[in-house]
């Protein structure tokens, strides 16, 4: 792994855990964070009360470029709902599930959240 491969994971699992204590300051409960499966990872894994909640964290320093909301293609989608499910299916839980996106626009400390509830069904 590269220099800079390492220095983006770093950033990354940096902007994560602000994400996650972000939520967790609005009642979420964090259970798993950056958990891979085959074919993919979910960034955070969260109970809101008796749902679990399967966040994808976007970050951007800019929407210069685009908003990070932009990124979550039909196959992103694709692909977290195949890891969501690789995860119940793992730990053996029925739990009502939803997917949230929570994009975040900025550089710390200056950071600016947008979080999308339900953003998207399994299909």
């Amino acid at each position: 792994m590269t220099n800079n491969a390492r220095t983006a994971r770093a950033r990354g699992a940096a902007i994560e855990q602000v994400a996650a204590e972000w939520l967790c300051q609005r009642g979420l409960t964090l259970i798993a964070q950056n958990h891979h499966v085959k074919g993919g990872e979910l960034d955070l894994v969260m109970r809101d009360d008796d749902i679990l909640v399967f966040v994808e964290v976007k970050h951007r320093t800019t929407a210069r470029y685009g908003h990070p909301l932009e990124t979550i293609t039909y196959q992103k989608q694709q692909r977290l709902v195949r890891a969501a499910s690789l995860y119940l299916a793992r730990g053996g839980l029925s739990s009502p599930c939803r997917f949230d996106i929570l994009a975040i626009i900025g550089k710390p400390p200056d950071l600016d959240f947008h979080w999308v509830k339900a953003a998207f069904d399994a299909f």
